[in-house]
């Protein structure tokens, strides 16, 4: 079990360095030219990114491991929806982008849930 607890730690923190990335280059991008979705992509990498970052620094347990999943695969979706419609004119698939909102407004969800059940311990 602790194997599995520090891949995902590992992860979490690859992809929020991934996320983050996107965000910036999303960022640089569209500040030379008149894009909403990279605009959006931006500020969802950008917000999402260091969000990640914390959790996979200081995250523990179950609870939070739960909203790093939601966060990280959600944020991912729908950036990809976005980036796809922005460079091929189509989506990733239909009701992508509703998913991965979903899935982040989850994560940050399964993060309240963590903060009001948290009691010290190493097993939320």
């Amino acid at each position: 079990m602790r194997g599995r607890h520090e891949a995902m730690r590992r992860l979490t923190l690859a992809l929020a360095g991934l996320i983050g990335a996107m965000g910036v280059m999303a960022a640089a991008a569209a500040s030379h030219g008149d894009s909403r979705n990279l605009g959006a992509i931006a500020a969802i990498g950008l917000a999402h990114g260091p969000a990640l970052l914390a959790l996979g620094l200081a995250g523990r347990g179950r609870l939070l491991a739960i909203a790093a999943a939601l966060l990280a695969a959600g944020t991912i979706i729908f950036i990809g929806d976005l980036g796809m419609r922005e460079w091929l004119g189509h989506g990733l698939f239909p009701g992508a982008a509703p998913l991965g909102g979903l899935g982040m407004i989850g994560g940050w969800l399964a993060i309240v849930v963590a903060g009001l059940a948290w009691n010290g311990a190493d097993h939320n």
